[in-house]
């Protein structure tokens, strides 16, 4: 009797706070927020059915009721400025405070775009604790995914202003993009970040948008059932943790207790760091396999403060310092950069011991990047004879769903409850997880940016991205390249109304999928901002980008658009990268020379040719076609068949 009167009160109380429920407001709607300027605001929310909502900002007051559980009213537009009270009045009284009224962007597209300060700190020194911008603020949407629908609200977010105890997590390329137009415009920037790492395209797109595509539609169509998703789940978890669990107990090194200053490493090899163990005739796959290096200090440099920088390990990493663990690593993008516990270094011999798990099939350490025991003034260099010891080897790591990254998963949660708000733009960074299929993605991406337009229903807003930037090795003949086919399909998206590009082949790294220079990247693309969202056709707001071919006898003449400006000739004034072909496809590099605002390229070697290329690779090491305003021009494939 008692358990059944338990039940009847629970559920009386939760039809009483249903049927009074507060008027919500959506995460967005919070303080601090930004309010894009000049264009009429919708501002939501829910409540209960029939209930009269007013909302006042500033001098403007309206009032909404309630339908279908969710209310909405439009405020007239504003000019930039605040701060403001938006007072919210219905059954409940809500305020949000500290409201300014600006430029809002959406900042999307992969682990680019995502990478916050924190992680080039080192390359802008300074730049966190001295930055002090309260009319830049970001909303930043963790990972989450959806596949049932488009989701109404987040679940957790808030807006954050440019101030030190909040820029660490800033986006990168989105807080460079913002302290740039905050300065050019003087107006406050709200920026809406929503990227997630190694997400490809079609998960940003929404289930209608996909209909060209009907195998992310199949792909998509068992991830509506919870059972399924929790089954994958479970599969997955099961499958990982075996693996790992079947590792440690075969690995020697944890039995051994390798991490141990004293160890006898009589019986171990020879490594030099950086390098890979393949190359340096191991062979080694998969599995664990421990590194070691000693080295000496002194008293004095013993009692200084200590950062280890261990470049990028591949694949995961524990790193042991005199046999304390100081930090590990699961994967291999993250430079490894760990802090030394005070007291743990000591004059004379210290030992390091690294065991890194391997999962992909090339273990060791990547070329050029910094090895040192960092002490302030001075450093201890650690790149050079190391040894090493095989702990255990495995099979496969087994394969795993990514739920963030299946069809149109990443738009239903990230991008659907951003759709009511009014915005000046959209920043795109985003490619790298489409290499594969660069010819879907030109029309993949054609296809994501009208999507965007029609679910916003704001009008063909500026859709401003980023060209893939140099990566991988470079080679010293012309090759085919993946990622060089992937920058044209997105150069082709400039023939979409309202869209710009920002190159980046001159501002990557070969061995790092993340480049550090996001300062760059950012201010390219708020270039592009400046002229198509903001109409100053002064701006050279881009390199130059190749728009026509004709053949003179054995030469092609190249002509590029009047926007990206005068062509230049960066370095030696030969131009580096551009090859061309006769009929049967088969590229030679080029002469070239610069006529007016055109380019004629030939080879002694092809009397007829009917294509050329220019930094057509995955490193377009040397490319130095520019404009007078020191910009890159874009790579570019054109031909006359």
């Amino acid at each position: 009797m008692k358990i059944l009167l338990r039940v009847m009160c629970a559920s009386l109380a939760a039809f009483a706070v249903g049927a009074t429920a507060d008027v919500k407001l959506p995460r967005l709607v919070s303080d601090g927020m930004v309010l894009q300027r000049d264009k009429p605001a919708a501002l939501w929310g829910w409540a209960d059915e029939g209930e009269q909502v007013t909302i006042s900002l500033g001098k403007q007051k309206v009032t909404a009721t309630t339908q279908g559980g969710r209310w909405q009213v439009k405020l007239k537009p504003l000019p930039a400025g605040g701060p403001y009270v938006l007072d919210i009045q219905g059954k409940n009284h809500l305020q949000v405070n500290d409201v300014l009224v600006g430029d809002v962007w959406i900042a999307s597209g992969q682990s680019n775009m995502e990478l916050p300060l924190r992680r080039v700190q080192y390359q802008y020194p300074n730049l966190i604790e001295s930055t002090h911008l309260p009319q830049i603020r970001e909303f930043n949407v963790p990972t989450i995914y959806n596949f049932k629908g488009p989701a109404d609200d987040f679940a957790v977010g808030a807006w954050k202003k440019a101030e030190p105890e909040n820029l660490a997590g800033f986006s990168a390329v989105g807080f460079f993009f913002s302290r740039y137009l905050h300065e050019k415009q003087n107006t406050p920037i709200g920026l809406i970040t929503l990227p997630v790492g190694g997400s490809p395209a079609e998960a940003w797109v929404s289930e209608a948008g996909l209909a060209k595509y009907p195998h992310y539609l199949a792909q998509l169509q068992p991830f509506k059932s919870d059972d399924y998703v929790a089954k994958t789940i479970a599969t997955d978890k099961a499958a990982s943790a075996a693996w790992y669990s079947d590792l440690a107990a075969k690995d020697e090194g944890l039995k051994g207790n390798w991490s141990n200053e004293t160890l006898d490493t009589k019986d171990w090899k020879s490594f030099t760091v950086p390098g890979y163990l393949k190359e340096q005739g191991s062979d080694f796959v998969q599995g664990a396999v421990w590194f070691r290096k000693t080295f000496d200090l002194t008293a004095e440099q013993a009692s200084k403060t200590a950062t280890l920088w261990l470049g990028v390990i591949v694949d995961g990493d524990q790193v042991f310092l005199n046999g304390k663990e100081i930090g590990q690593t699961g994967y291999k993008y993250p430079p490894r950069i760990y802090s030394v516990p005070a007291g743990l270094l000591k004059a004379g011999k210290n030992t390091i011991s690294i065991r890194v798990t391997s999962y992909t099939a090339n273990a060791g350490f990547v070329k050029e990047k910094r090895y040192e025991l960092d002490l302030g003034k001075e450093s201890i260099p650690l790149a050079g004879e190391w040894q090493y010891k095989i702990a255990a080897r495995t099979g496969d790591m087994p394969k795993t769903t990514t739920l963030h990254y299946q069809p149109a998963s990443l738009f239903n949660a990230k991008l659907a409850p951003t759709l009511g708000f009014a915005m000046k733009g959209v920043i795109w960074y985003q490619g790298e997880s489409n290499t594969d299929r660069a010819k879907e993605y030109e029309s993949l991406m054609a296809d994501l940016v009208a999507d965007w337009r029609g679910q916003y229903k704001q009008g063909d807003f500026p859709f401003i991205f980023v060209q893939l930037a140099n990566f991988m090795d470079a080679y010293p003949e012309p090759r085919e390249s993946n990622w060089a086919a992937t920058r044209e399909a997105q150069r082709k998206l400039l023939n979409v109304k309202n869209t710009a590009m920002a190159v980046a082949i001159d501002v990557g790294e070969w061995n790092d999928i993340h480049p550090l220079n996001k300062q760059a990247v950012g201010e390219r693309l708020a270039l592009g901002a400046q002229r198509i969202a903001y109409g100053n056709k002064k701006v050279v707001a881009s390199g130059p980008n190749a728009n026509s071919i004709k053949r003179d006898n054995n030469s092609l003449i190249i002509g590029f658009d009047k926007a990206g400006g005068e062509l230049s000739i960066a370095k030696d004034g030969v131009l580096h990268h551009i090859a061309i072909a006769g009929a049967d496809k088969k590229y030679v590099w080029a002469k070239a020379k610069i006529l007016g605002n055109k380019l004629v390229v030939w080879s002694d070697d092809i009397a007829e040719p009917v294509s050329v290329r220019y930094a057509w690779a995955d490193n377009p090491e040397g490319a130095n076609l520019y404009n007078k305003a020191g910009l890159p021009a874009s790579p570019f494939e054109l031909s006359l068949q």
